[in-house]
């Protein structure tokens, strides 16, 4: 029977301080912009609502697919562990 090892990517703290960084810059400015945006308050509260709907979709979008993911990861593992136990089983010189 063959062992695989899994091996789980970690993300470096320099990646993941950068996307924070990233994320951070950006929703400031686009908030700047729409704060100093030449229009009535009602203009600039709309697209202030819809940046925050965008930003918590985009979230949620993420966290559904890293979901999917792992989720497709388990399932594999557990058929190759009921592959290889049949494998391991079978003996092909055993008469029918």
């Amino acid at each position: 029977m063959s062992e695989t090892t899994h091996v789980k990517q970690q993300s470096t703290a320099a990646f993941y301080g950068q996307a924070v960084l990233s994320f951070g810059v950006a929703l400031g400015a686009v908030a700047l912009g729409i704060f100093f945006l030449d229009a009535d308050a009602w203009v600039r509260a709309f697209l202030a609502v819809g940046v925050l709907y965008l930003v918590t979709s985009c979230f949620t979008l993420a966290k559904i697919v890293r979901d999917r993911q792992e989720e497709g990861r388990i399932v594999s593992r557990v058929d190759q562990a009921r592959l290889e136990k049949i494998l391991a089983e079978h003996d092909p010189f055993q008469k029918i």
